[in-house]
């Protein structure tokens, strides 16, 4: 796995765009899917980009007057590099410490409960 680094919030809303779309993708899909949304102008996506470009998320190329951009860090691989963060971070790297605050918050229901040990038994076996 590359050495990656949290992204901002608004570096995350574009690579979730990305990571929603066929690559490559343009400014244009972006604006289209986030910018309107987000009231975002066509620079401040373009600056963003770069920034992502320059931290090793996407690769770009010209392609006449436009750039197109494509991803170089996958969904999945974000998702676990932050999911391992936080729970060191917050939880001390105890998965027990995550449930518990989770259900003691109300964010899991029993079922939820049920679906994790049904999930848990499958990963000893």
């Amino acid at each position: 796995m590359k050495k990656l680094r949290k992204l901002p919030d608004a570096e995350f809303e574009i690579m979730k765009v990305v990571w929603a779309n066929q690559p490559p993708i343009t400014t244009n899909i972006i604006m289209e899917q986030l910018g309107r949304e987000k009231e975002w102008k066509a620079q401040t996506i373009i600056t963003l980009l770069s920034r992502l470009v320059e931290r090793g998320f996407l690769r770009t190329e010209k392609n006449g007057k436009e750039r197109t951009y494509f991803p170089l860090v996958d969904k999945e691989e974000y998702v676990q590099f932050e999911t391992g963060d936080f729970i060191e971070r917050f939880h001390e790297n105890s998965f027990t410490s995550l449930v518990a605050a989770l259900y003691d918050g109300k964010k899991l229901k029993d079922e939820d409960l049920d679906e994790l040990s049904k999930w848990l038994r499958e990963k000893r076996e």
